[in-house]
């Protein structure tokens, strides 16, 4: 597609929003048109950002050095991620203003590659709600029905992509923090192995950091392949060889044995709508030629894993409270984080050195129902969250802690299982419902399996051809 950059127009439905990055990437190599266009029309429809900073991304674009995959392409980095130039408030009003310290390898090489960050995207408070409606900045919507949530903590990332603001950005995941927002709002949503990527902003040695996957999300599989390429290790300590650029396999591609369970690891069965999108994920991949195995998903035979994940989580955030009191001494202010951190950090406080010690090895534990699962087959399938996008303030962070941890749970039951076992995973936009919500199906590999996945998932872009809708969605002729 030849776009005449002077028939830009600075509304929702101009033609770029149709296109993905790798395609407007393509552009600006071909000088098409110029990164400077590409932002300037991109910051006519953003409208999800925690911050921002135009100036920096228009002086940027206009000294494009990257000549990468997606050199040119603008951008949002979850407000989550320290990045060059722009504040890293992490959806709190505990840092509202801070600037970015250090600069993790992963930030350099989004910034090195020449993507072109025009600012933070919302998330739920540090990350720790499966919806983006934080005391900071408010509710982010969700596009394809207003009155309805996004989900979390990726929020803002999936806002932007799904309504056409831009084409891919950054998003990171920990319990299912890209793949569930992604199957509320249609979009696909991969994540890494654990290892194969660059390190991020958080510390190896905290007791959940092995959970946690930077990636991206995207309306198509290419950019998400092409993401990965940027930020994957290649150096000689890495964990696993790199993948580089997975391209679309061709009609020879490799014919899989598919896992379909529809349980979560409570044993509990989602909405009927999610069951039909599974039944209908199934048939398309039994008619490409993969074979579908009924069978018995991970469980948790006790509470142990989750109960372990609240209070590791709460231990992590009072070590991190406590070294701002001592850095930021009288100017530190706790009483700004929302009565769910806080609470979280209440409970972990109460707890011995013993029993945070017995969570890590039961969080550990929460990887053997994960292995035994993955055994017989090639890939397993199941729902990746429970429901539609659900309406918004049904789960504010000013809740019972019981609730918002019941609420947790059940959002992240199924796609929890390849956060602890340090799988990759994805959730793909298949089907929607009668009154036009989308619904992931999520696909999970044995570790170090990327490969495995991306091909699958160009197979089903291909037969589901769900970038059909985006057309009608975004309101372009």
């Amino acid at each position: 597609m030849s776009i005449d950059p002077r028939h830009i127009a600075p509304l929702l439905n101009d033609n770029l929003v149709t296109l993905d990055a790798v395609a407007q990437a393509e552009l600006v190599r071909k000088k098409e048109i110029s990164s400077v266009e590409l932002v300037d029309a991109a910051i006519a429809r953003v409208n999800a950002l925690a911050s921002r900073d135009f100036s920096l991304a228009r002086e940027k674009a206009k000294n494009l050095e990257g000549k990468g995959l997606l050199a040119g392409v603008p951008t949002l980095i979850k407000d989550l991620l320290a990045y060059p130039g722009l504040p890293v408030e992490r959806g709190s009003r505990l840092f509202k203003g801070h600037m970015s310290g250090p600069i993790s390898p992963y930030a350099s090489a989004l910034d090195h590659a020449g993507l072109i960050a025009l600012g933070k995207s919302t998330t739920s408070e540090l990350g720790l709600l499966g919806t983006t409606e934080s005391l900071a900045t408010g509710p982010t919507k969700n596009p394809w029905d207003l009155s309805r949530s996004c989900g979390g903590s990726s929020g803002g990332a999936v806002a932007a992509v799904a309504s056409g603001m831009l084409p891919v950005a950054h998003a990171s995941d920990g319990g299912g923090s890209i793949r569930g927002p992604s199957s509320f709002c249609g979009l696909f949503g991969f994540k890494p192995s654990r290892g194969r990527t660059l390190a991020g902003d958080v510390p190896e040695n905290l007791p959940t950091a092995g959970l946690i996957s930077d990636h991206c999300v995207s309306r198509s599989v290419r950019d998400s392949a092409a993401w990965l390429a940027i930020t994957e290790r290649s150096d000689g300590e890495a964990p696993l060889p790199p993948v580089g650029m997975v391209l679309e396999p061709g009609p020879t591609a490799r014919k899989l044995r598919i896992g379909m369970y529809r349980q979560n690891v409570f044993g509990r069965d989602p909405e009927p709508v999610v069951l039909a999108a599974l039944a209908h994920t199934c048939r398309i991949c039994t008619e490409m030629g993969h074979e579908i195995v009924e069978m018995e998903g991970p469980r948790y035979d006790s509470t142990a894993p989750q109960d372990a994940f609240f209070l590791l989580t709460g231990a992590v955030l009072a070590t991190t409270f406590d070294y701002l009191q001592q850095v930021m001494g009288d100017s530190f202010t706790p009483e700004m984080a929302e009565p769910y951190t806080l609470e979280l950090i209440r409970r972990a406080r109460q707890a011995s050195a013993a029993q945070i010690a017995e969570a890590q090895a039961a969080l550990q534990r929460g990887k053997n129902p994960a292995d035994n699962a993955m055994q017989k087959v090639d890939v397993l399938l199941c729902p990746t969250v429970p429901y539609p996008a659900f309406p918004l303030h049904r789960y504010q962070p000013t809740d019972p802690v019981d609730k918002l941890i019941a609420f947790t749970e059940h959002v992240a039951g199924y796609t929890v299982t390849a956060s602890i076992a340090g799988w990759p995973a994805m959730s793909v936009p298949l089907y929607w419902s009668d009154d036009d919500l989308p619904v992931g199906s999520h696909f999970a590999a044995p570790w170090g399996q990327d490969q495995r996945l991306f091909e699958l998932a160009y197979q089903l872009e291909e037969a589901a051809a769900w970038s059909q809708r985006w057309p009608d969605l975004l309101g372009v002729k």
